[in-house]
C-alpha cells in the first residue's frame, strides 16, 4: 500500500511539473508573439525604435504606428483567441463532442447575422455601435444556440452529440445563406465592412474595440474558470453527473450561455474566425489531460498564441496586401478538422 501511494504521489508530482512547464512554454510563446508582432508590419520599426517608442521617445509617426495601430490589434487578437478557445472548450465539455466548436455549430453565424442587420439599418461607424455590437452578437448567437440545443436535445437520452453537430452545421448553412441574401442590399461602404467581417479580419484595430471587448472577458473568464469542477463532472455523462449530485441541466445551461457570450463578444470585434475553438482545446487536452482546472487556462493561452501568430503572419505574408486572420486560422484548422473527422468516424 505504501508503495502504491508512493507511485501515486510520484505520478501527481510529475503531472504537476508537466502542467507548469506547459503553462510556462505557452506564456513564453505568447510573449514572443507579442514582441515579434510589435516589430512586424508594412511600416518598418526596428526593435530599438519600438523600445524607444514604448518608453515615450518615439516620433509622432512611430507613436501612431505602435500605439494607434499595432498594439490594439495585438491585444484584440490575443483576447479573441483566448475567448474563442474557452468557448470551444466549454462546448466540447458540455456536449461531450470532440468536434464541437462555436463556428461549426452556427453560433458565429447567428452572431454575425445580427451584426450585419445592425450595419444594414444603422451603419457601423458610430462610436456607440462599437459597444452595441457585442450585445447584438450575443442576441443572435444566443438565439441560434437555443434553437440548436432544442433540436439536438432528446428527452430520453439528453443532448445527442451527433445530432448537435448536424444541427449546428445545418443552422450555419441556413444563416450563411440568409446573410448572403442581405449582402445584396448593402451599399459599397457596408459591403466592404461585411466582406471584411466574414473573412475574419481583426477589423476593430483601435483601443475603443479593446474597451468594448475587455469587460466581457473580465467578467466571463473568471466565472468559467470557477466552473472547472462542474465541467469535469458533466464530461463524465449525465447519469454519472446525476449520481454525483450535480444539477446537470442548470449547470449545462449556465455554461452554454457563458460559451455563447464569449464567442459572440469576440465575433463582434474580430469577425467570423472559425476553428480556434476546435484546435486550441484539442491541443491543450493532449498536453495537460482532461481536467478543466488546468485545461481551461492552457486552452486560453493556446488560443491567444494561435490567433496572435496567425494575425502576424497574415499581415506580412503578402505585403503590401493583407490576408484576413480568419483565412490563416482556417489554413491550419481545416486540415486538423478533417484529421479529427477521420479519427472519430468509428
Amino acid at each position: 500500500m505504501n508503495a502504491q501511494q508512493s507511485k501515486n504521489e510520484e505520478y501527481k508530482r510529475k503531472t504537476a511539473l508537466r502542467n507548469v512547464a506547459v503553462v510556462l512554454i505557452f506564456s513564453v510563446l505568447l510573449i514572443l508573439s507579442f514582441v515579434v508582432s510589435m516589430n512586424t508590419g508594412y511600416s518598418k520599426l526596428s526593435p530599438l525604435d519600438t523600445l524607444r517608442t514604448l518608453f515615450g521617445g518615439g516620433s509622432n509617426k512611430e507613436n501612431l504606428i505602435l500605439f494607434g495601430f499595432r498594439l490594439p490589434r495585438i491585444v484584440i487578437s490575443m483576447l479573441v483567441g483566448a475567448g474563442l478557445a474557452l468557448s470551444g472548450c466549454i462546448i466540447q465539455g458540455v456536449s461531450r463532442n470532440a468536434l464541437a466548436d462555436p463556428g461549426l455549430l452556427g453560433i458565429n453565424a447567428g452572431a454575425g447575422l445580427t451584426v450585419i442587420l445592425f450595419v444594414l439599418f444603422f451603419g457601423s461607424q458610430s462610436y456607440l455601435s462599437v459597444f452595441t455590437l457585442p450585445f447584438l452578437a450575443l442576441l443572435g448567437g444566443g438565439l441560434a444556440a437555443i434553437l440548436i440545443y432544442a433540436l439536438a436535445y432528446k428527452r430520453e437520452g439528453g443532448l445527442a452529440p451527433i445530432r448537435l453537430i448536424l444541427t449546428g452545421v445545418a443552422m450555419q448553412a441556413g444563416l450563411s445563406a440568409l446573410t448572403t441574401v442581405l449582402v445584396v442590399k448593402l451599399d459599397e461602404t457596408q459591403f466592404d465592412f461585411v466582406a471584411t467581417w466574414q473573412a475574419g479580419s481583426i477589423w476593430g484595430s483601435n483601443w475603443k474595440f479593446v474597451l468594448a471587448l475587455l469587460p466581457w472577458l473580465l467578467l466571463l473568464i473568471p466565472y468559467v474558470l470557477s466552473k472547472s469542477r462542474a465541467l469535469d463532472v458533466l464530461s463524465l455523462g449525465d447519469d454519472i453527473a446525476y449520481g454525483l449530485g450535480a444539477s446537470v441541466e442548470k449547470e449545462r445551461r449556465r455554461l452554454l450561455v457563458s460559451a455563447v457570450a464569449l464567442a459572440a463578444s469576440c465575433v463582434a470585434v474580430s469577425g467570423s474566425i472559425s476553428f480556434v475553438g476546435l484546435i486550441a482545446p484539442h491541443l491543450a487536452r493532449r498536453l495537460v489531460g482532461p481536467r478543466h482546472r488546468i485545461l481551461l487556462p492552457v486552452c486560453a493561452l493556446a488560443g491567444a498564441v494561435l490567433v496572435s501568430v496567425s494575425d502576424t503572419v497574415a499581415r506580412v505574408i503578402a505585403q503590401p496586401f493583407e490576408i484576413p486572420t480568419g483565412i490563416m486560422v482556417a489554413i491550419i484548422g481545416a486540415p486538423y478538422f478533417l484529421y479529427l473527422l477521420v479519427k472519430n468516424k468509428q
